[in-house]
């Protein structure tokens, strides 16, 4: 997911960044901004992000002892009526020696006229968004369940499920993340809990209805179609969809590197259709990336689509379908970024899901880098550099794990990225992409952990990185801020001692432990770089040089989520 307040905070440093570079070039000074001030508190308001958390008693104990695997969903859709009627046919099995009650997640508001258990009815209470159904089940025993229920479904969170309208035409559309799948069937709302799924949407014949996997039938008669959606790969209830609406539809592909065909197909409102065309072009090669960097595209038996929805502050990954908000189909590319981070998704998030909400930044701080890498592979090192430039910030807050009520935060997306880049510095290129594709192979269809990627990171560098991994992710909230001075001595030899010393002025954490590249530049213009490694808060470090060093510059290529105060220049 990518929203609104991310591109707008991105948008905001990139439009200043202009301003005040053409300010500079001008003979006379410009206030501009009478109050810069007010442009870093707007700043800082959004990198916490828009409020949406899963409160603490909306997955009660019993529902981790369920599997389910698989949901069968009827949906019939009345957009005059703002209204659906479903029936859901789930089956799941017991994980717990017995049970006496199921519980799933189902909003009250909807009214369940059918509730049967292994062909029989059952007795069941429904309040809030828990249903709690009696039992009698033991061990691995398998269980299906039927509800028939009917109403309109309660918005919540990002807008959940979504009966809009755009130019008089109706456009409905679904956002579950995090917890907000049982705001429209009943369900396991665990990320964890992955099943397969066959969803049939009904809707009026001028419609086409979209959702995931594969397309298996369309049934039409004169007034209602429906169309059969089925996954061939497990999915999570919260990148389960729909979106309906009077849709062109234009296809494109992309062959793997085995000669495999994976359509890609677009579902676009009719203005927007040649502008969709522009927009989507580079789908391909985006696939072909990251399925170089990362491994195969995950869904290949299915499809990878976009879908324009009206959801105007970003996009939703849903699996094999990522939904674009329509502000965003531009006609000029100029939203590619959030093209790549949906897709990305699909492999951070979708087919590698987060074991808990806990761990969102293995989804997004992922998928925000595949951003960078991305850059990468179209233009080089330079634009893996100005990409992460793009995302330095000085105002994170809180921890990548468990942010709490800050899911969605840029500290999640911009800072869970350059924990990345950091680790890609710290182990080196070829190793940090076979973390990368290691991590991807192993949890492919399943879920992931932060520890699990701990594992995979220490397993393949052969390295202890818990220091790595408490300062960036568990404990540090706070950029590395390093004030550093330097001098040299003329040694007897007539070589030169150069002195560098370091003192790490940061607040919250006492000393970042680093590798950090100091570059030397001489009198005659030839540079080079000497590694060093920071472990305390205060540290010296000598070279004796056979040229007397004119410049130093540190983390030249910024890989460090870090400020540098060269106190030379400053005492000058």
């Amino acid at each position: 997911m990518i929203f609104k307040d991310k591109l707008l905070g991105n948008a905001l440093l990139i439009f200043f960044f202009i301003i005040g570079w053409i300010i500079g070039l001008l003979p006379f000074r410009v206030n501009l901004i009478s109050n810069f001030d007010s442009f870093i508190r707007l700043k800082k308001d959004l990198n916490n992000g828009p409020i949406i958390r899963v409160s603490d008693d909306y997955v009660s104990p019993n529902q981790h002892s369920l599997d389910i695997l698989h949901y069968d969903l009827n949906i019939d859709l009345y957009p005059k009526e703002k209204k659906l009627k479903g029936i859901a046919t789930i089956t799941g099995r017991i994980l717990t020696n017995q049970v006496d009650k199921i519980n799933l997640n189902f909003y009250d508001n909807l009214e369940i006229k059918e509730l049967i258990l292994n062909d029989k009815y059952a007795d069941y209470k429904n309040e809030d968004t828990d249903l709690e159904i009696s039992a009698n089940l033991t061990s691995l025993d398998t269980f299906v369940l039927k509800i028939v229920y009917e109403g309109t479904p309660k918005r919540s969170g990002f807008s959940a499920f979504t009966f809009g309208e755009i130019n008089g035409a109706s456009l409905i559309y679904n956002l579950n993340e995090p917890s907000f799948a049982s705001t429209w069937f009943p369900c396991n709302d665990i990320p964890s809990d992955k099943a397969l799924l066959d969803i049939r949407i009904t809707n009026d014949s001028s419609q086409t209805s979209v959702s995931n996997g594969k397309l298996i039938s369309i049934e039409k008669n004169e007034e209602r179609s429906t169309y059969y959606w089925k996954t061939f790969y497990p999915i999570s209830t919260y990148l389960v969809c729909i979106y309906s609406s009077n849709y062109i539809q234009f296809e494109d592909r992309y062959i793997t590197a085995s000669r495999d065909t994976l359509p890609i197909k677009y579902f676009v409102l009719p203005d927007h259709l040649e502008k969709a065309k522009v927009d989507f072009k580079n789908t391909p090669k985006m696939i072909e990336c990251f399925s170089k960097m990362f491994g195969e595209y995950p869904f290949i038996k299915e499809k990878y689509g976009i879908a324009e929805f009206l959801w105007q502050m970003g996009a939703m990954e849903h699996q094999t379908i990522t939904g674009i908000g329509s502000n965003f189909v531009s006609g000029n590319n100029f939203f590619e970024d959030i093209y790549v981070h949906e897709l990305a998704h699909h492999w951070w998030g979708n087919a590698v899901g987060p074991a808990t909400w806990k761990d969102i930044w293995l989804n997004e701080g992922f998928s925000t880098y595949s951003e960078a890498i991305y850059a990468e592979y179209k233009a080089g090192k330079d634009a893996l550099k100005s990409t992460m430039i793009s995302k330095f910030s000085d105002d994170f807050v809180n921890t990548l794990y468990n942010p709490g009520k800050n899911l969605f935060s840029t500290t999640i997306y911009d800072k869970g990225a350059w924990v990345l880049h950091m680790l890609r510095w710290e182990v080196g290129d070829s190793t940090f992409f076979q973390i990368l594709r290691t991590y991807f192979d192993t949890y492919k269809y399943k879920s992931a952990s932060t520890n699990d990627f701990i594992k995979v990171c220490e397993n393949i560098s052969g390295r202890d990185l818990t220091d790595f991994f408490n300062q960036w992710v568990f404990k540090g909230t706070e950029n590395i801020t390093l004030d550093y001075e330097w001098y040299t001595t003329k040694l007897n030899d007539g070589k030169y001692k150069l002195t560098i010393e370091l003192i790490q002025q940061q607040v919250q954490y006492n000393a970042y432990t680093f590798k950090l590249e100091v570059k030397i530049e001489y009198e005659k213009g030839r540079c080079e770089s000497k590694i060093i490694d920071l472990n305390d808060r205060k540290e010296n470090f000598e070279f004796v040089l056979d040229e007397k060093p004119k410049k130093l510059s540190l983390d030249p290529d910024n890989w460090l989520l870090a400020n540098f105060r060269d106190q030379n220049e400053i005492q000058n």
